[in-house]
């Protein structure tokens, strides 16, 4: 198998354009039979920091028993600061090794976007990889559709 269709990927926080708030829609994974999380923030233009809860607090993922439940920080899992008003374009990941004590659920910490003229273009996925038993077809690995050529 090709290693990227070992793999199972989504949407935690989707595509958006946010000034000065919480992004909508972050939700979180089930990271149940896989070995590895990465959680992937997809920046595009902006004009105001993201951060969690506010927009000078660094990016951070939490981790709960059930998925409804009270998240607490996944030691070590935040980004060294918020991502900044001119890291426009950019990629910025957290990995995490689930092999470690770690809860079943995972999400991003309260995504702010800070107070700018257009705000916060960005977007935040999940990779799980290293899985127990590897997804079997598209939807396995959270696909919509999957074409191989």
């Amino acid at each position: 198998m090709i290693e990227v269709q070992n793999m199972k990927m989504g949407i935690l926080t989707p595509p958006q354009l946010k000034d000065d708030g919480n992004l909508d829609g972050n939700t979180y994974v089930d990271t149940a039979g896989w070995n590895h999380l990465r959680v992937l923030f997809i920046i595009g233009t902006l004009d105001a920091a993201l951060g969690s809860t506010a927009e000078g607090t660094a990016p951070k993922v939490e981790e709960c028993d059930i998925s409804g439940g009270s998240y607490s920080d996944v030691a070590s899992a935040a980004l060294a600061d918020a991502i900044a008003d001119d890291e426009d374009d950019s990629l910025f990941a957290i990995d995490i090794d689930l092999t470690k004590s770690h809860k079943r659920f995972m999400r991003v910490n309260a995504p702010h976007a800070g107070d700018g003229t257009n705000g916060v273009n960005a977007a935040i996925i999940y990779i799980l990889s290293r899985p127990e038993i590897g997804p079997k077809d598209a939807a396995g690995q959270g696909l919509a559709e999957h074409i191989t050529a």
